[in-house]
């Protein structure tokens, strides 16, 4: 029985990969940075098969807590970094803690005897840090894929900018060290939605879903989003566990960074939706998921599906409503 390491495995998109891996058989051993908090993680001890599930002390920050998390890790799946959106420090609040956790993380695997593979959960705007806009200087109805470059503006906001640099790291640490013993793959979701797995009220994505779902616009960038009516491009939190998942167990992937997309919608539509109305207009499609359809073997569940499941079981969220 294999095992695997999920940093953040007991978060909005962690919950779901935990919950696969679990379901496959496999041994997973979640992190928490408060192991004595059981709120955090306390609904992962109902999945099936929990009792292949362990959890860890872990803090990236920490050299010793993140080497003692990796040994014994056949897999390793990092998707730990903080989504938030009202940042009074970014430097302190998203830059560390995501690119120097990154970087710190790295440094220790390349030493852990037996890994085989390492997953990063990174976002979107590792491609596009002006996700959900394009960049001015892209032609209307440009699709974004794989073989595109990496797109970085220094007036986006603070939390794609970190998840830019943090897949930066991860890409030149590829590039430096060619005899690594073991794959590296990312993928990149643009908006996950979806429904939760637990009852807490510190998921930034749920938080989302209730803001757009309820019209509150509770900080300048829910704000933009409604006034300029920005189209979002959605993927299912389930698919992205999917992806997770055949990513770990398939090989010859390394290096490669893969775009988890769906359709696109206004998000006028997105609200429409999640109260169980039509949209007004069509779907699009503005990210490009080929490369995940070939080599994942994905076939990706609806947006309307996806919102359809999405259960507002939760107030918005204080990273989201500040």
């Amino acid at each position: 029985m294999n095992t695997v390491g999920i940093i953040g495995g007991s978060g909005f998109i962690g919950s779901h990969i935990t919950k696969k891996f679990l379901e496959k058989n496999f041994k997973v051993k979640v992190s928490s940075t408060d192991i004595s908090n059981k709120s955090k993680y306390g609904h992962l001890l109902d999945l099936e098969n929990a009792r292949n599930l362990k959890i860890f002390p872990l803090d990236l920050r920490e050299i010793e807590t993140v080497k003692a998390f990796a040994e014994g890790c056949d897999i390793i799946v990092h998707t730990g970094t903080p989504f938030q959106l009202d940042v009074q420090d970014p430097q302190t609040e998203l830059f560390e803690p995501t690119v120097k956790g990154t970087e710190n993380f790295l440094e220790v695997v390349r030493n852990i005897a037996g890994l085989e593979k390492v997953i990063f959960v990174a976002s979107v705007a590792a491609w596009n840090t002006s996700f959900p806009m394009s960049p001015a200087d892209y032609d209307s109805g440009h699709i974004f894929s794989e073989k595109d470059t990496p797109y970085h503006n220094e007036n986006d906001h603070p939390y794609c900018q970190a998840k830019y640099f943090a897949d930066q790291s991860v890409r030149k640490f590829t590039d430096e060290n060619g005899d690594l013993p073991f794959e590296i793959v990312t993928v990149s979701p643009v908006m996950v939605m979806g429904k939760a797995l637990s009852d807490r009220l510190d998921s930034t994505s749920q938080g989302m879903q209730h803001l757009i779902k309820t019209k509150i616009a509770p900080n300048s960038f829910i704000e933009m989003l409604f006034a300029t009516d920005a189209e979002f491009s959605l993927v299912d939190v389930r698919d992205v566990a999917e992806a997770v998942f055949q990513a770990a167990v398939k090989t010859n992937l390394h290096g490669k960074n893969y775009l988890l997309a769906n359709e696109s919608y206004k998000v006028s539509d997105i609200s429409l939706m999640l109260n169980g109305q039509a949209p007004i207009s069509e779907a699009a499609f503005t990210y490009s998921s080929a490369l995940a359809k070939k080599d994942l073997e994905m076939n990706f569940i609806s947006a309307a599906d996806t919102l359809e499941n999405y259960s507002d079981n939760a107030e918005p969220s204080s990273a989201a409503s500040g």
